[in-house]
């Protein structure tokens, strides 16, 4: 930054730090905005503070390890909401990442203007990979600074007429530093003079797990080897100054890493271009500096070979010159100066860029008046599948089949989309206040007012054949409840469902199906929409909230960001009810793992490019096979439903795209190319097998689709009204 600043007078640069957990340090005045690694709220402030403070260019250095969440993924947070250019520069780029880095990369890739590599190595990784655009891509040395001279560094340090080899960095046991005090005891019979320097504290993360344990056993080891007398440990974080000076001072220096996927290294760029002759293993960044006889590789742990070239170049001075010679030489393109330049002109690109950019913008929303075309609301196979007592479960084709009688499950459904027609106004009052009527009369009939608990199933003429139902359908029935709290303009039925949700929410404290627990977390979203503030109801839902995040966290692991150890069924409704707590009770982690558990489903659920839901034939266990089919409509509408919440909560256009694709595979964007909303009828298949569609249209199919279809509707007009808002704003 010191760099850029002297380029020009009219430059101004400021700095927004990373702050590990707990922390806070003594910054100087360029340090304008701190972000807590962990800390979500402080993520979207920056975003505000950047753009209040019309910034022109944000350029971020990555590496997974800075930035909190998963991967890091909470540095998308900022990136999302900037509408001024990123230069992002990659300190790491990974040929193999998991899922979530991946994930993370592929956001970074697509939202920055320019992205930065310090090695052509790491270009070809970063298109190969992550598929990044080549012309996005700027090749930008590792800056390094100016070196006083060697003979004055020595003195100043106190080791003059030694030979000094050098190691500086954050120590870990990935950097290797026992290989090189193994070869110590060879160079010291040839050279006793030799003082080996390891400059640097103990990685903070390090620390925190292990704490001292691999400084002191490179002591120890140096000691049981007779050369501690040769090495000195400088446990602290030098200042750059310092750091200079120790540059200066070295005679070789050495990175004995055991990351052969390193590809980027601050110290190794730091000595080359410094004109110091280098030992090193060879991982990537290694292999392309000191390519061309710019330096020496030496095998992995090979403490002999480290010897044996340790020992050559400090008896050849002749040899070592040369390797400083051609060091100093590629060092003249990693000055400062030089690389502060380049990456001026890598901002002025990026600038050049985003107008471009956001002038497409403008254009394809100007052209873009219209939302999405989306089928008519048709009411004909419901109103078919509907009779005195209520909705029947199953059809044979289009027709009912009253054998299979009716069930909550199905009349919970149809009284949450009954009374989101009422809501949108959508079809003539009678007709909805009929219809949501009977589903509520059939809703009320099957709680057992002994056990408080909602029967499930009922014969067509009228029995039931069960006492308690399934956990899962008591915790429909009281989504569908709060809903009608919430939603409904008819008195008589909002009151009567807060009276069955008052009786029926307690039994949920003592169920253990996840899912159940997210139904009755909407149903709780839901009521405290109309009355927020019952502590009762309140407190229920932030048991029921750690309830699901406990489970996430025994389950979760990197590669498999889930609740569980198998994807099964409406698996999106337990990210939706943690988003929803989230956001209902300011709950940040709740919310941001609503999101990343959804955004890792949405990623595994597209093939093809088309939506592809996880079969419930066999479903998905981890670490086996995923059943491709069959794929049922509710997976579909559970999507939806969770994307267009996220969308609600964080405004991320890509929401909205990943609930259009789920709702497309309705009709006919899936594996087969068959739509399974049959227009003639207004009902919807029962689900996409191998070869086919099940032709049957069964209430729960039918009550997914013009779910799907209303919210989808509603989200259309949502954007439609904010996008006419920006245009009037625009035209003023």
């Amino acid at each position: 930054m010191n760099a850029i600043s002297a380029q020009a007078d009219d430059i101004q640069c400021q700095v927004l730090a990373m702050n590990e957990p707990g922390q806070r340090h003594m910054y100087p005045p360029r340090v304008t905005f701190e972000i807590g690694e962990s800390d979500v709220a402080s993520y979207r402030r920056a975003a505000d503070f950047l753009g209040i403070n019309s910034v022109d260019v944000v350029s971020v250095q990555h590496e997974y390890g800075i930035f909190g969440g998963k991967a890091g993924v909470l540095l998308l947070d900022v990136l999302r909401e900037l509408r001024m250019p990123v230069v992002t520069t990659l300190h790491t780029i990974l040929a193999e990442p998991n899922p979530a880095q991946r994930a993370v990369m592929g956001e970074i890739v697509r939202l920055s203007s320019r992205l930065v590599v310090m090695s052509k190595n790491g270009s070809e990784l970063l298109r190969s990979v992550h598929g990044a655009d080549e012309r996005k891509i700027d090749l930008i040395q590792h800056g390094i600074p100016t070196l006083p001279a060697a003979t004055h560094s020595k003195d100043k340090l106190g080791v003059e007429g030694n030979d000094v080899i050098l190691t500086f960095g954050l120590l870990s046991p990935d950097k290797g530093i026992e290989h090189v005090i193994d070869a110590l005891p060879q160079v010291v019979e040839r050279f006793p003079n030799v003082i080996y320097i390891v400059l640097g504290v103990t990685h903070p993360h390090v620390k925190e797990h292990a704490g001292e344990a691999y400084r002191l056993m490179l002591e120890s080891r140096a000691k049981r080897l007779g050369v501690d007398a040769n090495i000195v440990f400088h446990d602290r974080f030098v200042s750059h100054d310092e750091l200079v000076q120790f540059l200066s001072a070295a005679d070789i220096y050495i990175t004995p890493y055991l990351n052969s996927e390193q590809i980027t290294s601050g110290t190794l760029a730091y000595a080359v271009g410094s004109g110091k002759a280098v030992i090193s293993t060879p991982y990537r960044y290694a292999r392309e500096l000191l390519a061309d006889g710019r330096g020496v590789l030496v095998p992995w742990r090979d403490s002999n070979a480290i010897a044996r070239e340790i020992i050559g170049l400090l008896a050849e001075p002749g040899r070592r010159a040369e390797l400083q010679k051609r060091a100093a030489a590629y060092g003249a393109q990693m000055g400062w100066p030089v690389v502060a330049r380049r990456y001026l002109e890598s901002f002025e690109s990026a600038r050049a860029g985003n107008a471009a950019r956001l002038h497409a913008m403008y254009k394809a929303k100007t052209l873009a008046r219209r939302p999405p075309e989306l089928p008519e609301l048709d009411l004909s196979h419901v109103r078919s599948m509907t009779d005195d007592t209520g909705m029947l479960q199953h059809a044979t084709f289009n027709v009912p089949r009253y054998e299979d009688g009716y069930c909550v499950d199905d009349n919970a459904r149809a009284l949450l989309f009954a009374t989101l027609v009422e809501e949108a106004a959508l079809e003539p009052p009678k007709v909805v206040r009929a219809l949501a009527s009977r589903y509520l009369a059939f809703v009320n009939h099957s709680l057992d007012p002994k056990t408080k608990r909602f029967r499930n199933f009922m014969t067509f003429d009228r029995r039931w054949v069960e006492g308690n139902g399934s956990e899962d359908s008591h915790g429909r029935a009281l989504w569908s409840l709060g809903a009608v709290v919430a939603r409904s303009s008819d008195r008589s039925r909002r009151t009567l469902a807060r009276d069955l949700f008052h009786v029926a929410l307690p039994a949920t404290a003592g169920f253990t199906s996840p899912r159940a627990w997210a139904y009755t977390l909407l149903g709780i979203d839901e009521y405290l929409a109309a009355f927020g503030g019952e502590s009762g109801v309140e407190a229920l839902g932030t048991i029921l909230t750690d309830k699901l995040l406990d489970v996430h966290a025994r389950a979760s692991t990197p590669d498999w960001p889930w609740f569980e150890d198998r994807l099964t069924y409406c698996n999106a409704r337990m990210s939706q009810a943690l988003i929803a707590m989230g956001q209902r009770f300011g709950r940040d982690q709740a919310r941001t793992i609503g999101l990343r558990s959804l955004e890792w489903l949405c990623s595994v659920q597209i093939v093809g490019g088309d939506f592809s839901p996880i079969g419930s034939n066999g479903f998905w266990v981890r670490g086996g096979e995923r059943a491709k089919f069959d794929q049922q409509p509710v997976e579909a509408a559970s999507t939806i439903s969770a994307c267009l919440a996220a969308h609600a909560t964080t405004a991320d256009g890509r929401w909205l795209d990943r609930a259009q694709r789920a709702f497309q595979w309705f009709l006919g964007q899936n594996a087969l190319q068959i739509s399974l909303y049959d227009a003639a009828t207004g009902g919807c298949r029962d689900g996409l097998h191998v070869d086919r569609v099940n032709e049957n249209q069964g209430a729960e199919s039918t009550l997914s689709f013009l779910v799907s279809l209303l919210e989808m509707r509603a989200a259309a007009r949502t954007v439609q009204a904010g996008f006419d808002d920006r245009a009037r704003s625009e035209a003023s």
